[in-house]
């Protein structure tokens, strides 16, 4: 029986432009016909590499690159300790790897190297764990269905400066190719915020799917890393519009251009603050019977009750909803405080047949203008010249 011959590598490190080389030898054994026949094992030729990220504390947010003093690299993989793994590229000589994502936070590397002369080398580090996390709020959810002029929202929990970088990774796919772009703007909470839309409103039946690629993107000054990637996908349903008239009172819904509501309706007062936003918004979410208090949209003491079938337009609390109190002048006159209201009747079939994502317009008189682009998913309003200008990768800043 032939024995195995261990034989001993060393690791041997050299300074390469003031970074540290880390090197591996090749490992070898005797077998098969060679085993006692006295022919020597040839001995494994080292093989030097050097990582740009070394040690315990090593900047996070950076590409992870290798490289290599002799041969050429066949292979590199940069794996970490959740499984997770830094896909790169070799150079054209052969001579490094660049990873295409960047180092993660507060994660352990290792590096592992193969060279056209059958040579392997090993690296570990660490990267510093972030002073600051960022997170983001998307809209919508996962797996839902919503209507044409839904978009995709994120809100981000700090401020972003590097918002082009940020915008870099954000890849929208669909099943139709939509055309579409990202626009930034501030929230009405105030926070950093970006939206997809598609240049017109969507197809019926599009499968959408949104890859944040996130994980170890610095958000620069004030806002800290990112730690993880994040995902979401959705469909797009029927295409049913509605639009309220204000000067006729009427209500109206359409489904694939044919007219299935008309609704009388008592839209916000004119002339102040309790008039209703005029032009593009979207049905953000059918929220049902909810309590609403006008001390908190700034309307002092003028109402606080229960109210049914409410479906949200904006974050400063405009809504569609049942109104049985004001049953005189639905088709007559606007005397609401904003919202447009209708019987119980007619907002339950409304609420029924109604998608979150439905864009909802409000034309006519009396009006007080349109609402902030970030006040609910005003970016309708734009033109699609104006909504590409908002992109971070166009030169806009979305402030």
């Amino acid at each position: 029986m032939s024995r195995r011959q261990a034989i001993r590598v060393r690791s041997r490190r050299a300074a390469v432009a003031g970074t540290a080389v880390l090197a591996a030898a090749l490992t070898a054994c005797s077998g098969g016909s060679d085993a006692g026949s006295g022919k020597a094992a040839m001995k494994p030729k080292p093989m030097a590499i050097s990582v740009n990220l070394t040690g315990d504390k090593a900047k996070a947010g950076e590409p992870v690159t290798v490289k290599v003093t002799e041969g050429k690299l066949t292979s590199v993989k940069v794996t970490d300790t959740k499984g997770g793994e830094l896909s790169g590229r070799i150079s054209a000589d052969g001579k490094s790897w660049t990873s295409e994502r960047k180092s993660s936070p507060g994660t352990s590397y290792k590096v592992e190297a193969k060279n056209d002369e059958s040579g392997t080398a090993t690296a570990q580090f660490a990267t510093a764990a972030a002073d600051k996390v960022n997170k983001i709020t998307i809209m919508p959810g996962k797996g839902g269905t919503y209507g044409v002029a839904q978009p995709i929202s994120l809100v981000f929990d700090n401020p972003v400066k590097n918002k082009a970088e940020v915008e870099k990774q954000l890849k929208v796919t669909t099943s139709n190719n939509t055309e579409g772009s990202w626009g930034w703007m501030k929230d009405y909470s105030g926070q950093d915020r970006v939206d997809w839309r598609p240049k017109e409103y969507w197809k019926a039946g599009t499968e959408v799917k949104l890859q944040m690629n996130l994980n170890g993107v610095d958000s620069g000054t004030g806002g800290g890393y990112f730690v993880r990637d994040y995902n979401t996908h959705f469909s797009i349903g029927k295409d049913q519009r509605i639009s309220v008239d204000l000067d006729s009172h009427q209500l109206t819904m359409t489904r694939d251009g044919a007219e299935v509501l008309s609704i009388p309706v008592s839209a916000g007062t004119p002339g102040g603050k309790k008039a209703s936003w005029l032009g593009k918004m979207v049905v953000m979410a059918k929220e049902g019977t909810i309590r609403m208090d006008s001390q908190t949209v700034g309307l002092g003491d003028a109402y606080d009750k229960m109210v049914d079938y409410s479906m949200r337009l904006t974050w400063s609390g405009m809504y569609a909803h049942a109104a049985p109190w004001n049953t005189a002048n639905f088709g007559r006159a606007n005397t609401s405080s904003g919202c447009v209201g209708m019987s119980d009747a007619n907002a339950s079939k409304l609420f029924a047949a109604t998608q979150p994502g439905d864009p909802f317009e409000t034309k006519g008189s009396g009006s007080k203008g349109k609402p902030e682009i970030g006040n609910g998913f005003g970016e309708w309003n734009d033109s699609w010249e104006q909504w590409q200008a908002r992109s971070a990768l166009a030169g806009g800043q979305g402030n």
